[in-house]
């Protein structure tokens, strides 16, 4: 069967400030946080390199001559990496808006939260992506704590119709796993205001209907805690 080409660039969103992980990210940046001996930095890079990516934007709001001293030490096998500095926090939709130039001569692109650690087919998803229009693939997840997630409701033909962040009551445990695969409609449904933007409050509630989901069962787990930290150290070796 003919395999469409990969999607060649990719948003790799690390501007949190790892507040959780504190005191471990009080002398680090978050991306640079090591699981089972690689920063999850590195753990990102690899995984976008084996599923056909070859251009990284990766954004840092501090510790940025370390996160640019690592970069500097990798192999120049991997992806090309832009890395851009917020020293003010714009939220994860306001990075690519801001960043949106990026993007200008690619069909499509991927947006991926860099604090999950994951082993996620991206080539499927990528396939996946090439039958619909809309103007995001969310890959999705099954949360073990949904209220601190933004939970969806799709359809059967994978059509999200509902999307709530953090919601006090979970209709389910279904959740988006920060990992995207965008048409460039995308960037115009990021409101070009001042402060904050969020996918999960300013934009994904506003198009649904125009979301489409993709679960992945591969290995994911969101490294925002210590215990979280810890499972993942034991655990990745073996996925």
């Amino acid at each position: 069967m003919h395999r469409s080409a990969p999607v060649k660039k990719a948003y790799l969103l690390a501007g949190g400030r790892g507040e959780r992980l504190r005191p471990l990210t009080l002398g680090m940046p978050k991306c640079r946080v090591p699981v089972a001996g690689q920063p999850m930095l590195a753990l990102w890079l690899d995984l976008l390199a084996r599923h056909g990516v070859t251009d990284v934007l990766v954004n840092v709001s501090q510790h940025v001559d370390q996160v640019r001293a690592f970069l500097s030490a990798r192999p120049a096998a991997g992806p090309h990496v832009t890395l851009i500095h917020e020293p003010e926090p714009i939220g994860n939709a306001g990075t690519i808006l801001a960043n949106r130039t990026f993007v200008d001569q690619a069909d499509d692109f991927w947006i991926c939260y860099s604090d999950n650690v994951t082993d996620a087919n991206l080539t499927s998803m990528g396939e996946f992506h090439r039958s619909h229009s809309s103007i995001v693939t969310m890959g999705l997840f099954h949360a073990p704590a949904p209220e601190q997630a933004g939970i969806v409701d799709v359809d059967e033909s994978g059509v999200v119709r509902g999307f709530e962040e953090k919601p006090l009551t979970p209709k389910s445990s279904l959740a988006n796993a920060g990992i995207y695969l965008a048409r460039h409609a995308l960037l115009d449904a990021i409101p070009p205001r001042a402060g904050v933007v969020d996918f999960g409050r300013d934009v994904f509630p506003s198009r649904v209907g125009r979301i489409h989901g993709f679960v992945i069962e591969e290995y994911l787990l969101d490294i925002g805690t210590p215990s979280a930290l810890e499972r993942a150290s034991l655990e990745w070796p073996a996925v």
